[in-house]
Parts: structure tokens; sequence; C-alpha cells
């Protein structure tokens, strides 16, 4: 784990990056990015969500985002996550939308002042990068914008280890050639995660039918596992998050 070393940038007179932008489909691990970057920088880590921001009130909404920059200079090295960005800076308009207006100058003033604060870093994450106000996306604001693109193959092995290193996994049980199947193309992180889930479920769900059949001949309980078929099933029935909606992203 290594600190912040700005001695490189010094040394070559130009100033590190302030602030990343991260855009993908919905799921696909936007916020573990950003906690995995703090961790590994060894930075304090503060998360918010932009709608957390909104107030009804008029100036309550723009002391907000100050205060949030506020404890980020405070708890310098920092790294500030605004996650759903596009709720407090989606384009002006001309005056329509006041409140937005308000908060896009705030959020566009106190990026601009970062540079000169040592250790302090912005990383926001949006599904809906094309309605963001273009003042935020030029050099000096948000320097890097990063897509987080649906797992692959072999991502989703790794998604699937993941999220089942606390269940019961039969032996048998093979995760990666789960992973590879044609039906897991194009399948979110968080729909990993479901089906792993969901797979666990229907063993339960089949153990205490198990432990009624069986209640007459074994009196000690049976603990569940889930077999390969439970995973099987469950993706038969899944229906992965690019199916419920086309205007998520």
């Amino acid at each position: 784990m290594c600190g912040f070393d700005f001695s490189s940038f010094e040394a070559i007179g130009v100033h590190s990056a302030i602030g990343v932008l991260l855009h993908g489909p919905p799921g696909c691990g936007k916020t573990l990015v950003a906690k995995a970057i703090a961790n590994e920088s060894a930075a304090n880590f503060i998360s918010i969500k932009g709608p957390e921001l909104l107030n009804k009130y008029v100036g309550e909404s723009e002391r907000a985002v100050r205060t949030v920059f506020y404890r980020g200079r405070a708890a310098s090295p920092c790294v500030l996550f605004i996650d759903e960005i596009d709720a407090i800076a989606s384009k002006r308009v001309g005056g329509e939308n006041s409140t937005t207006e308000r908060l896009v100058n705030q959020l566009l003033t106190e990026m601009d002042g970062i540079e000169s604060r040592r250790g302090v870093y912005v990383i926001a994450a949006t599904n809906r990068p094309d309605i963001l106000d273009p003042a935020l996306l030029r050099p000096g604001r948000f320097d890097k914008i990063i897509l987080i693109p649906i797992p692959s193959s072999k991502g989703r092995v790794s998604i699937l280890r993941k999220s089942a290193r606390k269940a019961r996994i039969a032996p048998e049980a093979d995760l990666t050639k789960m992973a590879i199947k044609s039906r897991m193309e194009g399948f979110t992180g968080a729909d990993l995660k479901a089906i792993v889930n969901d797979a666990c479920l229907l063993s339960i769900k089949n153990s205490l039918s198990d432990k009624m059949i069986n209640s007459r001949i074994n009196n000690f309980p049976m603990t569940p596992v889930v077999q390969f078929w439970h995973f099987e099933s469950t993706l038969k029935i899944f229906v992965p998050l690019k199916c419920r909606s086309n205007n998520l992203y």
C-alpha cells in the first residue's frame, strides 16, 4: 500500500489529475473501483450520493457541497467519491432549473479550487455521462473519463468466485464452467452476485424440504450445500438487469 507521492509531479512541473469520472452500465462495480483506489493509495475515503446533497431550501444544497469538500480538505489525503453525480450536475439549460444551475456552479467552484489543495481528489460515477454539464468534463476538472465495462468471461469467473467465497459450494460445482456459458454474456457484476445469492436460497429451500422428508429417520440438522444444478436452475429463470429496462444506460 502506498501513499500519495507528489515529488515526481513537482519535479517535472505539472499537476496530478484532480478528478476522475467513472461511467458505465449499472452494476458494473464503479463504487468498488473507487473504494479500491482509496484503499490502495492509503487515503481517507468519503462517499456521498448525489441526491443526498439536494435540499428544498434555497442555498442549502450549495452549502452541502461546500461542507463535503471542506471535510475532504480536513481529512487530506482524501478521495471524495460522488455517486450518481448526474443528479446534481446535469446540463444547464438557461434558467429552467435554478437549483441545478446553482449546484453545478458551486461544484465547478470547488473543483477549480482543488488543484492548489494537495491530497484532495474527486472520483464521480454515473450511468448517464451524456447528461452531465460539459463544463465539468473539461481538462482541470474531471481530467480522466474512464469506462467501466461489462465484465468479460475471465472477469465473470473472478466475480462468481468472490461472491461465493463464503457460501458452501459443492466441489463438483465448477464456477468457471458456469461463467463461460453463453447465457452469461452481458451480465453485470450485480447480476452475477444475484445469481449466487439465488442459488444459495434455492439450496436452502431444497434442504428444508429434505429435512421434512427425512425427519422421521434423521434427527440431526442438514447443512445446505450449493450444487451445480442449483446454479443452472437459477440461470434458467434469472432476468438480467439489461432485460429489465432498455433505458438504464
